[in-house]
């Protein structure tokens, strides 16, 4: 009776896409969302009469106004100059870590998540161009404080029209909701920890930045969440298996002894 080790089974495992053609591609996505929203910087009548109609569906479906949101932040001017900065520093570079940690870590979740994150960017791009909407910090309806110039840090320029930056009239959806809520999807999809679930305070603290910055309406980010759930209705997160999950990088299961010939 011969007694040998079983060849160990091959590790199943995505490889990594080519660094160079993800950067391009990447940046190529990020470049032509800039410049698709630049289309809309000009219907500044269109965008104001699309916001008051999203206020008036807002007040029909009793949603609750964003100037609660508004008066908890400007208790103090700390709160809400974090709000600021959090609104203007945190929405790229989180994406951005997250996509990195995913590439180096979880390579199948990365193409996962790259392709989820580019079909809801694709959706809000024509949802931009057809419906063009100016915030409610420009509502006068809305009785909101454009809390970016009073108290600063602001991305956006004092005049709308001249700002060459960013088009302040594509409010609807709200990628910073919609991009945070996918980082916390996709960390909770590729991880197993049991504290993996706080992921989803970054998605609830940036819906309270933006609507209490008065960025955003809450139906921007209602929109943004159900563009997001289409796309992963049809772009399936990749499996993993508990064993795969819970197992070292670089480290694979050890093979217990077969013995060859027994029964015989």
């Amino acid at each position: 009776m011969e007694c040998r080790t079983a060849p160990p089974e091959p590790a199943a495992a995505t490889p990594r896409p080519p660094l160079v053609r993800e950067l391009l591609l990447v940046a190529g996505l990020f470049l032509l969302y800039k410049f698709g929203r630049t289309l809309t910087s000009g219907h500044t009548a269109e965008a104001f009469r699309d916001a008051d109609r999203v206020w008036e569906w807002e007040r029909a479906l009793r949603l609750p106004g964003e100037g609660a949101v508004q008066s908890a932040l400007l208790h103090g001017d700390t709160l809400v100059h974090l709000a600021n900065v959090y609104y203007a520093t945190v929405h790229f570079p989180a994406t951005a870590a997250f996509l990195v940690w995913l590439y180096l870590r979880r390579p199948a979740h990365y193409v996962w998540a790259r392709r989820v994150l580019a079909a809801v960017t694709a959706a809000a791009l024509l949802l931009h161009l057809a419906f063009p909407l100016a915030p409610p910090r420009m509502l006068e309806a809305a009785g909101l404080v454009d809390t970016g110039q009073v108290y600063g840090p602001t991305v956006y320029s004092a005049v709308p029209a001249t700002d060459s930056l960013a088009n302040q009239f594509a409010a609807m959806p709200s990628l910073h909701f919609g991009w945070a809520l996918m980082v916390a999807v996709g960390l909770i999809a590729a991880t197993r920890s049991r504290w993996r679930v706080l992921w989803l305070l970054h998605p609830l603290v940036t819906l309270l930045v933006i609507v209490g910055t008065a960025n955003h309406y809450w139906l921007d980010a209602i929109v943004a969440g159900g563009l997001l759930g289409v796309a992963l209705a049809f772009i399936r997160v990749p499996r993993r298996t508990a064993a795969t999950a819970r197992r070292p990088l670089g480290l694979r299961p050890v093979e217990e002894p077969a013995l060859v010939g027994a029964g015989r």
